[in-house]
């Protein structure tokens, strides 16, 4: 299958679902739903364990995901597809609301909505204004906290009933997204609450993200791995080509956007070690999520005000904000 075709076959979703796909059982359900929450609450963590393997990128740096990320999988008859949008926060700049207004529209869409909230933080001001919004959005919302093993149990349901006071949560799982405690029990509720109605991908689908894409989002989680106190959070990645050769294997050239050539520098490192560490580790991601042999190459450019750039915006898959 060539890239186009991926890109072709990621694509497909509820409105060009004609008949029934292959592997539907007669009871079939299926279903969005939306993960929202503060950054860094594990969104991204808990979205690649519901699904079974790497499709959205983690990184400690807050604000990582932009996009809406989309993971499916598959519970007993039903279909559920999940949408990890960006941690939401106070924005300050044309990114952050772009970002914001991403994490909204994917809660607004979906069948039903899970508060994704950091047990070890607790509420704190972020939290409140979530909470505060929440009101608005008009589907069954669903309570989960994360990090469970990192505090005890005591504060936790303590925790549990001060967020249940302050907002309707039809039901509150209590989970670790990095172990997987709890997560299994959390598969089955959101299968069971899919509406009636046939698959919306093909049964081995786990992303609808075209893997051009999901390739620039997992070099830019290693440069943010590397580099996770150097580099500023504006940096991105861009996949200019993806060539399938004649032996399998996939040629790839990506391009790292910084601001400023300080920036730049940083990338590349001494003698342009940085820069080959990075591709080296972004290589190995790439190839898995591929499942082909890949060569990787590397450019890093300087684009001043890259984040007030409608291209870079439609680039990765958000609406760009006027004014």
């Amino acid at each position: 299958m060539t890239e186009h075709d991926q890109d072709d076959a990621s694509n497909q979703g509820p409105a060009n679902a004609v008949s029934a796909l292959p592997g539907t059982p007669a009871d079939a359900r299926a279903g969005f739903v939306a993960l929202i929450g503060v950054p860094n609450a594990g969104k991204s963590t808990l979205l690649n364990n519901l699904v079974g393997t790497k499709v959205s990128i983690v990184s400690r740096k807050v604000q990582t995901t932009r996009a809406l990320v989309r993971g499916i999988f598959i519970e007993g008859s039903a279909q559920v597809v999940l949408v990890d949008t960006p941690g939401i926060f106070a924005p300050k700049r044309r990114l952050d609301r772009a970002m914001v207004h991403s994490a909204w529209s994917g809660a607004a869409d979906a069948d039903a909505v899970c508060l994704l909230v950091d047990a070890r933080k607790g509420v704190d001001e972020e939290v409140e204004a979530v909470l505060g919004r929440l009101d608005g959005v008009k589907r069954d919302k669903l309570l989960i906290l994360n990090k469970i093993d990192l505090i005890a149990r005591e504060r936790l349901l303590d925790l549990a009933a001060k967020l249940n006071a302050a907002a309707p949560f039809a039901a509150t799982f209590m989970i670790s997204a990095l172990n997987g405690s709890g997560v299994q029990d959390l598969r089955r509720a959101l299968a069971a609450r899919m509406p009636a109605g046939p698959w919306l991908y093909p049964e081995d689908q786990v992303s609808d993200a075209p893997l051009r894409m999901l390739a620039a989002e997992i070099t830019r989680e290693k440069i943010y791995d590397r580099l996770h106190e150097e580099l500023p959070y504006r940096s991105t990645v861009e996949t200019d080509q993806w060539q399938v050769r004649s032996d399998g294997s996939v040629r790839i050239e990506q391009t790292i956007f910084v601001e400023r050539e300080s920036q730049r520098s940083i990338v590349l490192g001494k003698g342009g070690q940085t820069i080959k560490a990075i591709g080296q580790a972004a290589r190995i991601g790439i190839s898995e999520a591929a499942d082909a042999k890949v060569h990787l190459f590397l450019h890093v450019k300087v684009r001043e005000n890259w984040a007030d750039d409608p291209a870079r915006y439609r680039e990765m898959g958000l609406e760009f904000p006027r004014g």
